[in-house]
């Protein structure tokens, strides 16, 4: 487990108990999930949860503004959230269930890498279609070309240079990070084998790819007990939501 993700109001708890286990407190902010809320506001919901201990901050990108065409205004967006956050690692949530189309998933990657993500993230699970091979494809690509574009090249071995978003030798590696609707650990599998195929080894790590697990965490649970003692849990030893 990379980290936990929480509300802004619940890291202070969640840092704490997380302490010196290597898991990272990640919160959730700009008025998630809708990101419907002055710009003021939104910074002050980062610096917030920065103060409370977050080592990372989960941002969404205003969509009303990026399918208006007004792409320098979302940059302008995550670039401020970016410095507000004071050194906590910035996941960018695209909601790409809201684009429309995988043209303006490579499109609002990019400007999520240009402005200074450290992650690029499908979704925020609360809208469907969420986490789907088809858009992780594309963020991949998009991760991979954006490392050539800063100075790597293509399956270069330079993972452990540097950190997502900063430069390295190779380029500069931003992580992706699919969630919403990966419930199975096969699905999983079906995602890392698409990061293996497209980005390459150095992007298969908790530093350069996640998924989100909330549900998936349950069907992980039920498939290790099954190779331990060759049958499935009942219901009632493993909660499946």
């Amino acid at each position: 487990m990379a980290a936990v993700c929480v509300y802004p109001d619940m890291v202070e708890v969640a840092a704490p108990l997380l302490a010196g286990t290597g898991i990272k407190v990640a919160s959730v902010a700009t008025a998630f999930p809708s990101g419907r809320a002055a710009l003021d506001v939104k910074l002050a919901d980062v610096k917030s949860a920065v103060a409370a201990g977050a080592d990372e901050v989960d941002m969404v990108i205003d969509r009303g503004a990026f399918l208006s065409g007004r792409y320098g205004a979302v940059y302008d967006e995550i670039v401020a959230v970016r410095a507000a956050c004071s050194g906590a690692h910035l996941k960018v949530i695209l909601e790409t269930g809201e684009l429309g189309t995988l043209d303006n998933v490579r499109r609002a990657s990019w400007l999520a890498m240009l402005a200074g993500a450290d992650f690029i993230k499908t979704s925020t699970g609360k809208v469907a279609p969420a986490a789907t091979l088809p858009v992780t494809l594309v963020m991949l690509e998009a991760v991979r070309d954006w490392r050539v574009a800063t100075g790597g090249t293509a399956g270069e071995a330079t993972a452990g240079e540097g950190t997502a978003g900063e430069g390295t030798a190779g380029g500069q590696m931003v992580g992706v990070k699919p969630a919403g609707g990966i419930r199975t650990t096969k699905d999983a599998i079906r995602f890392i084998v698409t990061v293996h195929e497209t980005a390459g080894d150095d992007w298969l790590s908790a530093r350069y790819f996640r998924i989100g697990a909330s549900s998936l965490l349950n069907d992980l649970l039920m498939q290790r007990d099954r190779m331990a003692t060759g049958r499935y849990s009942g219901a009632d030893y493993v909660t499946v939501d």
